[in-house]
């Protein structure tokens, strides 16, 4: 029902210190997260393996959909014309939002988005945004399994960027998504 439409496979921004695409980190974080969460005992499933997959918003979480996935997580970093804008944020469906299986799965995605973010924030010390409700992201307007986006940082804060591109801090990032998921589906960290 949109009236705007966008590029079905954005890049999304880039380092302004590191030069790293968004899409080359947020891989990168995602295959390290991977092993992560099979070592706890999770299942996982990527949308993609290669930074060579174009696959659209809609067409992500129709993979979920289709496997009647636990829970979908995104990985993203933020990018703002305000080089100092800093700090973790997640993103999830509205109570009210207009798509009938976002509505049925709001409060499992708020509880994941929450825990995900302090579990976030509690392993790397990065300033706690917020959970940002929305109703304007195919990807979760999509879902119809509890669904979180995660905007690691900023790309385009010299320091944050520089961080994320750091491994020691990629590993604070993904132990802080993984006991997030640990909380959400166990209630412990």
């Amino acid at each position: 029902g949109s009236s705007e439409q966008k590029a079905a496979d954005a890049s999304g921004t880039r380092g302004i210190s590191s030069g790293v695409p968004e899409y080359e980190l947020t891989l990168n974080i995602s295959v390290q997260l991977k092993e992560v969460l099979e070592q706890r005992g999770y299942q996982v499933v990527l949308t993609r393996e290669s930074n060579n997959v174009p696959i659209s918003c809609v067409q992500r979480a129709e993979v979920a959909n289709n496997l009647n996935a636990d829970v979908y997580v995104r990985i993203h970093a933020n990018g703002s014309e305000n080089s100092s804008a800093n700090g973790i944020m997640t993103i999830c469906p509205t109570a009210n939002n207009p798509y009938p299986s976002c509505q049925a799965v709001y409060d499992a995605s708020k509880r994941l988005s929450t825990a995900i973010l302090d579990q976030m924030v509690s392993a790397t010390g990065a300033k706690k945004e917020y959970v940002w409700e929305t109703d304007s992201m195919s990807g979760i307007n999509w879902s119809q399994v509890p669904v979180s986006i995660i905007e690691m940082g900023y790309m385009t804060n010299p320091d944050e960027d520089t961080k994320m591109a750091d491994p020691s801090y990629q590993d604070l990032l993904v132990k802080g998504i993984a006991n997030g998921l640990d909380q959400y589906f166990n209630g412990t960290p």
